[in-house]
């Protein structure tokens, strides 16, 4: 909602209030302001100029030269780059030292050799308007040397979001209301209004047909009015707040919306057939709207219809048959309360919102309604002219939406912990918001007479909430933030969560968060024991077929993720996902388990110049990555093949007896249907189990200050013989020398002429190292053979 402080000055005093303080002050209210904007300039140094003279200029073809008259009675010459000007327009003119919007401030000088006293300027320079087409055209009336800013007041607008429980606040006196109590300001005093008489509406004249959607309607006829432009002080209030003034019958009702907060209408009393009536709308009805649009109705939709037809949508927009134009001369002005879930209901179904449907959604003060009513008639007299019928017509009741509300001051004060917070101030920030003490209930509680506006005020903890904001949070003292807690299992687990998304975005990952729900056509990509629709978890009442099983798996995700970035030219991909998977046990019950799934394509490296592309990866860089995992690093893990369906290569993770989860190449037939170059692999592992070898504390070794040296041995061992089976022994060896073992080639002869067919060849390599000296050959020589003879004698291996 915009709101023109110009608009709120005269209600209230804010001449020593900054834009900021002002800002700062609605802020800490609880009422967000999502922008300001400054219009006008205020300052002397613009003036109304009179165009006396203009040439081509003579060393730029797009700009002239002009004289102009300030005022001052000597000319003044002005270089300007306009064309929409003729020789005798005013136009507004910055002299030297003027400072415009934005900071630019204007400076006497030459543009192209010719001397310039100042510029003439177009609306948007000045901060009125969007157009900086050509020059600001001003009225010819205008005195010449007249200053600027008297004709067009600066003004600041704010750009306020009001919660929907204050709708009390979507006008300029509901925001003066706040205002004054916030700043302890007295509200203006202005013209009472004397409210018409009540006459209840004969059915011929007003009927409600559904009292539920509109409880209270009222309607005035205003005759022999005279439909024209609005005087100037009406169209700068609707301009200010980003309105279109469009005669001065409409421009009162939009004024009188903004001014007080009730949204009315005026019909053409003329065009209308008969009496008033709300009601449903028939099914399959239309309506031509103020906005030129046809809008088909259903009976979930409230009118306001004459005896022929549907000529408003209650609450929302008037019909364009019945609008008020240059020859109206008779109106029908309604004012009335509208059910907020109704007014809501039509607006969101046809997709059409206005200034009114915003308030009546929010629910406005119906006490308010007569008085909303009398104040535009008093504004359309004075200015369109006519006779007022002496009665109003009304039909229903205005509901009461508010009541008295006990307030417990005792928990008040507890509940704000404001240590010198007593009663009277409590009381006093109550009265400034316009509530009426009724009487002291003993010594805690008071009771007090809401006003009808304030339709948020249901309880006594509202009223809490209104002292601790006027009061200010501000004045609540500050304590301890908290005592120690220890580490709970929560907090470990996001430590360790945490610690591998950054080890594996150190590798040049890239996290994905995908969908939990998936199709069922993806099941076929979960990557562990196969699953079908029946064996998983199914969402009853599905948004779309793409949406209709919670994933039993992280890698349809990744898959999906995967061909996405192939489509948009990517083929190097990394991509890893940490979340939640939903399982189905064999007794039918469900449960959640927490995963990690990485997925590796396309080359090793980067391109670069020297090498455009390297060579593609395989199943064993995947591993690599997986054994730098944290819950890995430190400790061997081997890929027990497990043959799955539907996929090309696959394997359990294994670190000892501990099964860590999966890794398997997708299938070729998947591969070309994610129009991927190069082969993809996969891998899922279980959090949990991760996160449990992860435990215990963290060694670090010191580097080692004596060289080491190398020994390389060729073992002959049966073909089926893992190659982690040697790691391990190597790796338990009790060989104090022994640094590490590295293998670096295997060989095997499927003909037999080589080697025996059921044989390979292993080569490895031995490295050995003392922490205190440097090592002989000799004693490295010895450490070798009893590494060799616990090897032979352990493992069904040969030295070659």
């Amino acid at each position: 909602m915009k709101v023109s402080l110009s608009w709120l000055k005269t209600h209230l005093d804010l001449a020593d209030a900054s834009v900021e303080s002002l800002r700062d002050l609605l802020t800490f209210a609880g009422i967000e302001v999502e922008g300001i904007e400054v219009r006008g300039v205020d300052t002397d140094k613009i003036v109304v100029a009179q165009i006396l003279e203009s040439v081509q200029h003579p060393n730029a073809d797009r700009l002239s030269v002009a004289q102009v008259d300030d005022g001052s009675g000597t000319k003044r010459q002005i270089v300007c780059g306009a064309k929409n000007y003729k020789v005798g327009d005013k136009v507004p003119l910055a002299l030297p030292g003027a400072k415009l919007p934005g900071g630019i401030e204007i400076k006497a000088g030459k543009l192209r050799d010719v001397e310039s006293m100042g510029m003439m300027c177009s609306g948007r320079e000045l901060g009125i308007g969007d157009d900086h087409g050509g020059l600001l055209i001003l009225d010819p009336a205008l005195k010449v040397g007249s200053l600027f800013k008297d004709i067009v007041p600066p003004d600041v607008v704010f750009d306020l979001e009001i919660t929907p429980n204050r709708s009390d606040l979507l006008s300029h006196t509901g925001l003066a209301r706040e205002l004054a109590a916030l700043t302890g300001k007295a509200l203006k005093s202005t013209p009472e209004i004397a409210l018409p008489e009540e006459e209840k509406a004969s059915k011929s004249q007003v009927r409600l047909d559904a009292p539920d959607a509109c409880p209270y309607y009222t309607a005035r006829y205003i005759r022999g009015v005279k439909v024209g432009p609005s005087p100037e002080w009406l169209r700068s209030r609707l301009e200010s707040v980003g309105l279109r003034p469009i005669n001065n019958v409409v421009d009162i009702t939009n004024y009188v919306l903004h001014e007080v907060g009730q949204p009315l209408h005026a019909f053409d009393a003329d065009k209308l057939e008969g009496g008033i009536i709300v009601r449903h709308a028939s099914e399959g009805e239309t309506m031509v709207a103020l906005d030129g649009n046809s809008y088909a109705l259903t009976t979930e939709d409230l009118v306001i219809a004459d005896k022929a037809c549907a000529v408003a949508i209650a609450g929302v927009m008037g019909g364009n048959a019945t609008s008020v134009v240059d020859g109206t001369t008779n109106i029908l002005l309604e004012s009335a309360y509208f059910t907020p879930s109704q007014v809501r209901r039509t607006s969101r179904r046809l997709i059409l919102s206005s200034d009114s449907s915003y308030r009546f959604e929010r629910g406005v003060d119906p006490q308010g309604v007569l008085e909303a009513s009398a104040l535009a008639t008093k504004l359309i007299l004075e200015i369109a002219g006519g006779k007022a019928d002496e009665e109003v017509l009304v039909a229903g009741k205005a509901p009461v939406l508010v009541k008295d509300i006990v307030f417990d001051e005792l928990k008040a004060k507890a509940l704000i912990g404001i240590p010198d917070l007593d009663r009277y101030e409590m009381h006093k920030v109550l009265s400034s918001l316009g509530l009426q003490l009724l009487g002291a209930k003993g010594r805690d509680s008071s009771k007090w007479q809401i006003p009808s506006h304030r339709l948020d005020l249901q309880r006594s903890i509202d009223l809490v909430e209104e002292v601790a904001r006027v009061v200010g949070l501000d004045r609540v003292p500050s304590r301890a933030a908290g005592a120690f807690s220890p580490a709970q299992a929560t907090d470990r687990t996001y430590d360790f969560t945490m610690t591998l998304r950054n080890a594996l975005v150190e590798r040049g990952f890239f996290e994905a968060q995908t969908l939990r729900l998936i199709a069922t056509s993806q099941l076929n990509d979960v990557l562990g024991q196969p699953v079908t629709p029946e064996k998983s978890v199914a969402v009853k009442n599905a948004l779309s077929e793409d949406h209709t099983t919670l994933r039993p798996s992280l890698v349809p995700g990744l898959l999906a993720t995967a061909a996405l970035n192939i489509r948009q030219g990517l083929q190097r991909l990394r991509f890893f996902e940490i979340g939640r998977v939903f399982l189905m046990n064999p007794n039918g019950t469900n449960r959640e388990e927490e995963r990690i799934a990485v997925l590796l394509s396309g080359p090793a490296d980067a391109s670069s110049w020297a090498q455009q592309e390297s060579p593609a990866v395989d199943i064993f860089h995947l591993r690599g990555v997986l054994e730098t995992l944290p819950g890995i690093a430190g400790s061997s893990i081997e890929l027990v093949t497990k043959p799955l369906e539907g996929w090309l290569l696959s394997a359990e993770v294994k670190r000892g007896s501990k099964t860590l989860g999966w890794i398997a190449q997708v299938h070729p037939a998947r591969v070309r249907e994610l129009d991927a170059r190069h082969p993809v692999y996969v891998a899922e592992l279980s959090l949990s189990a991760l996160q449990q070898g992860a435990q215990g504390t963290t060694k670090f070794t010191e580097l080692q200050r004596y060289p080491s040296i190398t020994r390389d041995v060729a073992l002959e061992v049966p073909a089926d013989l893992p190659t982690s089976k040697i790691a391990a022994f190597f790796a338990s060896q009790k060989e104090p020398l022994l640094a590490g073992a590295e293998v670096f080639d295997v060989f095997a002869d499927h003909t037999g002429q080589k080697l025996a067919s059921d044989k390979k060849s292993v080569a490895w390599s031995l490295t050995y190292r003392a922490t205190d000296r440097t090592l002989e050959s000799k004693e490295v020589d010895e450490a070798h053979s009893r590494v060799l003879k616990a090897l032979v004698g352990t493992l069904p291996a040969t030295i070659r």
